[in-house]
């Protein structure tokens, strides 16, 4: 290997090995958005949703949001935001296997002294540089079983929480076995915050002990240059998540401020008091805040999208009642030792395997290496290592607690978000794992060259093979967890992929059909289509399609009003009775709610229709019309068929 290459050999390995995983991935398996919102964000952004690529899709922050939909103006076939979500998480694996390989050149990780066969450039033996070419392989390769085995069901159905979550946890991984280097993981972070910032507020204090810890290694604490490094980099960070959200503010004006407000009002109606408009409890209450029985019905379908009463004002007033009287009747003491109880529970027992294991692993680690590592030496010292590694282990227990009681008092706590925490955390554990070697293995070095030379390569590989010792441990122990995580869940990768493709198989056939139908503007029933998920590297005409949800959290935004108006809609229950506008509804939907629910909220305004299947879309799903009766009974339009 000649100079230059092994000056990028880190780099080109883990390039190499991760995308070997990556095609081979692709290979056994199709990538897919694991909700139907990314779906959304992707139709936003390129264009498919308004027919003009947008940056406003209300979940990552604008900047992003706006670079993206620019590249799809560029080129508007290829998968922009499937790519990007891509290369972050394979990139992010990339970057941590480069910094293994980094490691892996240290002498912590090698514990053997030198032979006499030299290299007269590098002053490294032959033997050592296949021994070091060997271990990074092996961390590669380790990174490979974690992929497979532990993270596969994230890695080929791709969230942007996760992906997020592993922005961050690998900024923190980086930070912690930095050799000085921050501007990386700041930008890394910076990017999650771009991504999801309310997750990556989440895990933000997890990132600030892992400076915290980083700081106080770095002695004397306070002094010039402390200050400078990380105070200068605790202001970047702020500066950069203040000018994203700046940024951001700046985009959102206009129009889009009252629809945030009826955006968070909605999140805080349906994913924390869903009970005020699922129960018949309540009735008598939402009456009196102006939500009659037509409007509740659409609220608890999800289909507000189909009455204009339900305006940014009378969410308020619903939120403001679940929030005070709903929320302030909640006994919180009994929550929070349900709470405790439920996070006692899930940090110990099967549901959350393997995701829990892989913390317990790091935990034990980090003990078994300060009980190894620091209990040798001067009583003082000893005694100061001690109590500096026990104190940061318990302020991430700390740490990790707040956070998983914050989530689960809320009431909150999709695996999205549950799993992007155990990942985060496990790579705190990690980083601070192999930063307590190097400490470890710098000390062995210290004390080597403090005694005479005859003594120095037996001292060094005396304290060298403790450190081996524990690498080759805890590596062992992460391979068999992979490895026995692997055998379970590519089964059920493989069953929920062929789920995927059974249920995307009834969107492809409600997207060709409503295309073969451009004259009409179709709205989809919520509980119909929201299993549906699109494919993340799939290249598509991203022309402007002819139908929308009848609810979600895009809906009556500005950006949908744009939307309908296109099509010439101003009033999506106008546009029904007129005949702009069909219903999408599945038979199972359809079958358990009935047809009389869509008739509620015209016979609250004084008009009676008809609603009627008149065409089918594949096996699963109806077409259904709705049509204004007279007073004296008669259909005043033609009925449609397609039989």
């Amino acid at each position: 290997m000649n100079k230059k290459t092994g000056k990028y050999q880190n780099c080109i390995l883990s390039l190499l090995i991760i995308g070997i995983s990556a095609i081979l991935m692709g290979v056994c398996f199709d990538f897919y958005f694991d909700l139907n919102d990314d779906t959304m964000m992707r139709d936003i952004m390129s264009g498919i949703y308004s027919g003009v690529p947008d940056g406003h899709n209300m979940q990552t922050l604008y900047p992003l949001g706006a670079l993206i939909a620019l590249c799809y103006r560029l080129n508007g076939s290829f998968p922009w935001y499937g790519a990007f979500l891509f290369l972050c998480q394979f990139g992010c694996f990339c970057a941590v296997g480069v910094r293994l390989c980094a490691l892996a050149d240290t002498p912590f990780m090698q514990g053997r002294a030198q032979t006499g066969d030299d290299n007269l450039e590098s002053g490294i033996g032959a033997a050592e540089t296949r021994w070091r070419f060997a271990g990074k392989l092996f961390c590669l390769l380790g990174l490979v079983l974690f992929q497979w085995g532990i993270w596969l069901a994230h890695m080929v159905n791709v969230q942007y929480t996760i992906t997020c979550a592993m922005l961050a946890g690998t900024a923190i991984f980086l930070f912690l076995t930095s050799q000085g280097t921050y501007i990386l993981p700041l930008l890394l972070f910076l990017l999650a915050f771009q991504l999801r910032s309310e997750m990556a507020l989440l895990v933000l204090p997890l990132l600030g002990l892992a400076g915290a810890f980083c700081w106080w290694e770095d002695r004397p604490v306070f002094t010039g240059d402390n200050l400078k490094k990380y105070g200068g980099l605790l202001l970047l960070l702020l500066a950069g998540m203040g000018l994203s959200l700046g940024a951001d503010a700046l985009a959102y004006g206009g129009d889009w401020v009252g629809f945030r407000q009826f955006f968070d009002d909605r999140t805080t109606i349906y994913d924390f008091y869903r009970e005020v408009v699922t129960e018949d409890g309540f009735d008598a209450d939402l009456d009196e805040l102006g939500a009659s029985f037509g409007v509740r019905i659409l609220l608890e379908n999800y289909n507000y999208g189909l009455d204009e009463r339900i305006d940014t004002q009378m969410l308020s007033n619903v939120a403001t009642y679940a929030r005070e009287c709903v929320g302030g009747a909640k006994d919180w003491g009994a929550i929070f030792r349900e709470s405790l109880f439920l996070y006692r529970y899930r940090s110990f027992h099967g549901g959350d395997a393997p995701y829990n294991l892989l913390v317990m692993l790091g935990y034990a680690a980090n003990i078994i290496a300060i009980v190894t590592l620091f209990c040798k030496g001067e009583k003082k010292s000893r005694a100061e290592k001690l109590l500096s590694a026990v104190v940061q282990l318990f302020l991430i227990f700390l740490t990790r607690s707040a956070l998983w009681m914050f989530i689960l008092m809320r009431g909150r706590d999709p695996e999205r978000i549950t799993h992007s925490l155990y990942l985060v955390e496990f790579c705190l554990l990690a980083g601070l794992f192999l930063r307590y070697l190097q400490r470890a293995s710098a000390e062995s070095e210290a004390r080597a060259e403090s005694v005479p030379e005859t003594e120095d390569s037996v001292l060094h590989s005396v304290g060298s093979a403790a450190v081996r010792n524990l690498v080759y441990g805890a590596t062992a122990a992460l391979f068999l967890l992979s490895t026995a995580s692997l055998i379970k869940n590519v089964p059920a990768v493989q069953a929920d992929q062929e789920r995927r493709r059974e249920i995307n198989a009834d969107w492809e056939a409600i997207d060709a059909y409503c295309r073969a139908h451009p004259n009409t503007f179709y709205f989809e029933d919520v509980y119909s289509t929201v299993a549906f998920s699109g494919k993340l590297l799939e290249c598509r005409d991203n022309a402007p399609a002819n139908y929308d949800i009848a609810g979600g959290w895009m809906c009556k935004s500005p950006l949908y009003r744009e939307k309908l108006a296109a099509f010439g809609i101003e009033d999506a229950a106008d546009a029904l009775k007129e005949g702009k506008a069909d219903f999408i509804m599945s038979d199972a939907e359809a079958e358990q709610r009935g047809l009389t629910w869509l008739a509620v909220p015209y016979a609250e305004k004084g008009l009676e229709v008809y609603v009627e299947e008149y065409g089918r879309i594949g096996e699963n799903y109806g077409v259904y019309q709705v049509i204004p009766v007279s007073e004296s009974g008669q259909l005043q339009r033609e009925t449609k068929w397609e039989w």
